[in-house]
């Protein structure tokens, strides 16, 4: 077995210490066991987001091109 050094957050030595005591293990098989149990998982699917359109119709009077105009309606003003 060979020797490291890790430079941990301290959230996580504390989260490791804690979980050592519990389980009357000590901190470097805590974390072995952690690391070789991370590195075998499964790697999860991508995600994929999915959009739904709606269908939009320009109403009367309405021009596209005249954004203050379009500001005005979607605002209710």
């Amino acid at each position: 077995m060979r020797r490291t050094t890790l430079t941990l957050e301290d959230h996580l030595l504390r989260e490791l210490k804690k979980k050592a005591a519990e389980e009357g293990r000590t901190l470097q098989a805590v974390a072995s066991d952690l690391l070789r149990r991370s590195l075998a998982a499964k790697p999860r699917e991508p995600y994929r987001m999915r959009l739904r359109g709606w269908k939009a119709a320009e109403l009367p009077g309405v021009s596209l091109t005249d954004r203050d105009a379009l500001f005005d309606l979607m605002d209710g003003r």
